[in-house]
């Protein structure tokens, strides 16, 4: 049975239905809603009047905040219920941003026609602005394009300046996608396997648990970035200095030959 709330303490405004859809910025119905699928706390009740107060507010700009995110009314009602059970919400809520949150902070960037037919001249071909859409980087407007990613977009100009073909520079980008991805799984399945585990147990999780659960996703972003940034240097290391001693090999043999 639902518990009905308790005489507000001294100062704390109350609020008629009205006033409390008002305040959130949602309707009366909205409200009731709401209230129906148990997403509110009931009421104080006064003879017939239902009185609601801060606490009722806060919930809902909560639900506010997490409509905005992308959860659905069922993810949320089993949010609030885990921290009705325990769980604080806010903790909850806190660790699915740090899931969540970007890992990139790349800058978006806008080319106009003129700007690209000097960078790429006749390479600006139909087949390659096909080409840099499916793999998801630019969108092609009215007056130009947008690119997802500022340093993706100079270092693509950069290589083309150097006498890389474009077509060339979206071929090795396609395959460092493939390769980048099969990294991301890596610690994708990292984390899950070894942090987030307790998530998928069906008991809930103990007082404090999302927090710190928070705090070390927080901490093994960077590291992953870390790790991956090294290997990959390491690996340019290693096939520079193939690729070099395969080249000193070739000379080798020819002036052998002469």
């Amino acid at each position: 049975m639902d518990k009905v709330e308790a005489a507000p303490e001294v100062g704390q405004r109350e609020f008629r239905v009205e006033e409390l859809a008002d305040a959130a910025g949602i309707t009366t119905r909205t409200l009731r809603f709401y209230r129906e699928r148990k997403l509110l706390q009931p009421p104080r009740k006064e003879g017939r009047i239902a009185w609601y107060g801060e606490a009722h507010l806060s919930r809902l700009r909560m639900i506010a905040e997490l409509l905005e995110r992308g959860h659905t009314l069922g993810g949320i009602t089993e949010l609030i219920r885990a921290g009705e059970s325990g769980r604080d919400v806010a903790d909850l809520i806190g660790l699915e941003a740090a899931l969540v949150a970007p890992w990139s902070d790349e800058t978006p960037v806008h080319l106009d026609w003129d700007e690209l037919r000097t960078a790429f001249g006749d390479q600006l071909t139909e087949e390659n602005t096909v080409e840099s859409v499916d793999q998801g980087f630019i969108t092609v407007e009215e007056d130009g394009i947008t690119h997802v990613s500022r340093r993706l977009m100079d270092a693509t100009t950069a290589l083309v300046a150097e006498g890389v073909p474009l077509s060339v520079v979206l071929a090795a980008s396609r395959r460092t996608q493939e390769h980048v991805t099969a990294i991301a799984e890596i610690f994708t399945a990292l984390v899950r396997e070894h942090v987030l585990g307790a998530l998928s147990a069906e008991t809930p999780l103990p007082p404090g648990e999302a927090a710190r659960l928070t705090e070390q996703i927080l901490r093994i972003r960077p590291l992953a970035r870390t790790v991956t940034d090294a290997q990959f240097a390491l690996a340019m290391d290693r096939r520079v200095h193939a690729e070099y001693d395969e080249l000193l090999r070739q000379r080798l043999e020819h002036r052998e030959d002469d």
